[in-house]
Formats: structure tokens, sequence, C-alpha cells
């Protein structure tokens, strides 16, 4: 068991999580909202550390990254669980798992595999939420950056500002999901639009980084114009993906969007951005 970073004890027995936003209560055995972080026997463990759902070998572009190593291979891997709740999600299947059937691998064995892929840049924390997963991501991230590799991750960007700032000297590079711009609408998905905000002005900082936003009409794409604005008020720079959604999870029954509406939006983001492009197309 690996004791989890960013916690206090709130009593006897009930520990307040300080990983992200959800600052979560968590009862003597129980865990999270993440369900990756458990209250056994009065210390905060990290439940996930070193599970590995999913992995495989992606183009960097997959993240997506258009400008980061273009054309290089990079080493993805995720594991359970994540801290929103997107009726969308497009990895639900790990996301919101009934059963956890990973395998471990311990920091050292994960970076010393990507080290021994030809041309391989590095590792992507992906699939799930990976910042839930933050020692094992933290722990692993040192590794590869003793390699002379690089860190991606790719996140919801739901993290406090502290744990952030411990973590952002490892990484080179961050996809955030920007999944609307109103409070009200990351309420409904489990989030805090103020914290995903806070995160992106953060990381711009310290990396490269890209923005994704996926379009699910007709719920957030008037939310562009707000989106691109705040990007451009960063850099104009930034990359921007606008991305089509397809039918997953609880929005099974809903239409994919149409590739027009796609289109259209990024004509909108191209009046204050200068790098906007069309995803899942």
């Amino acid at each position: 068991m690996v004791r989890a970073f960013y916690w206090n004890r709130h009593n006897d027995s009930d520990i307040l999580c300080e990983l992200c936003p959800h600052n979560c209560l968590i009862p003597l055995g129980g865990k999270g909202i993440c369900e990756a972080r458990e209250n056994k026997d009065g210390e905060l463990i990290a439940a996930n550390y070193g599970l590995i759902s999913s992995m495989a070998i992606d183009p960097i572009e997959k993240k997506p990254l258009y400008h980061f190593h273009s054309g290089r291979p990079i080493l993805s891997v995720g594991s359970y669980n994540c801290n929103m709740d997107c009726g969308f999600c497009q990895n639900h299947s790990i996301a919101s798992p009934a059963q956890k059937q990973g395998r471990y691998i311990s920091p050292e064995a994960l970076a010393g595999y990507a080290a021994d892929i030809p041309n391989n840049i590095g590792v992507a924390y992906t699939y799930n939420e990976p910042l839930i997963n933050y020692e094992f991501v933290l722990d692993t991230a040192k590794h590869v950056k003793a390699h002379g590799l690089n860190n991606v991750l790719v996140t919801n960007g739901l993290i406090n500002e502290k744990p952030l700032e411990a973590l952002l000297p490892y990484i080179d590079a961050l996809n955030i999901d920007l999944k609307g711009f109103t409070e009200e609408y990351y309420k409904m998905l489990g989030g805090s639009l103020q914290a995903i905000l806070d995160t992106i002005s953060l990381a711009h900082k310290h990396c490269h980084i890209e923005i994704t936003f996926l379009v699910i009409p007709p719920e957030n794409e008037h939310h562009i114009s707000d989106i691109a604005q705040f990007i451009s008020r960063l850099s104009d720079s930034i990359p921007l993906h606008i991305s089509r959604f397809f039918p997953m999870h609880r929005y099974i029954d809903k239409p994919a969007t149409p590739p027009e509406t796609v289109l259209k939006l990024c004509e909108t983001a191209s009046k204050y951005l200068k790098y906007v492009y069309s995803g899942n197309m």
C-alpha cells in the first residue's frame, strides 16, 4: 500500500482529501468520489497505485498534441476511475468500472519500458483521469525524466493548486479537456469551471499545453466564443482541438455531432486563435 499525499485528519476517523476541489470527507473504510483514494485504518491510501488498465504506443497526435514532437510515438498508459461524471464519457468502461482487472506495474519498470521503445518520446498518462492517480504519476514521471524522456498528461484538469504546482516541474506537455464555459454546466458534470481555468492558466506558465473541446449539440456548442477568448487571453498560439461527439455511456441515444457543426465552430474560434483543429472527423 502507498500512502497518499495531500490530506488531513478531520477527526479520529474521517479524512479530508485535498487533492482536488471535491475535498472529499472520507470515512474510515470509505473512498473519495474518484474511488482511487481510500481511508484505510485512518491513513489515506492511493488505492490504484500501479494498477494499469490500458497501455499502447500511440502517435503523439492522438492525445491530441499537434505542436509537441510531431510524428513521434509515445507510450500511453491508463488506470481506473475519474473525479468527474460526464454522461458522454468516451472511456466510461475504465473511468467508472464495475470491476478492476488491471495489472500492477512499478514506476521504475514503466519508465524502463518506455526507454526501451525505439523513437519513443516518453509516457502519456491518459485514458482515465490520471490526476486521481497522483502519487503513481509523480513517481513515474521522476523516473521518466531520469531517462531523458517526456511526460504528458491528458486530463480534465480538476486538481487543487498545491499538488499541481508540485507535479508540473516533471511534466512537459498537457492536453486539457475544457468541456464548457459555465459553472452550471460543470456542476452537471461533477466538476468546477474555475478550477479547470486555474489549471490551464497555471500549466501554461510551466509547459506546453493544448486544449480539447468536445462538442455536444445543443448542450455546449454556444460556449465556443467564450472558450476561444479565454484561451487567447493566455496566448493566441495555444492550439484548440474541437472534436465531434459520438454516442457513448449515458448519451448513447444522442446523435453524433454533425461535421458541419464542428467546422462552423472552428471558424468562430479562429477569429481569436491561430491554431484550431477539427477532431474525430
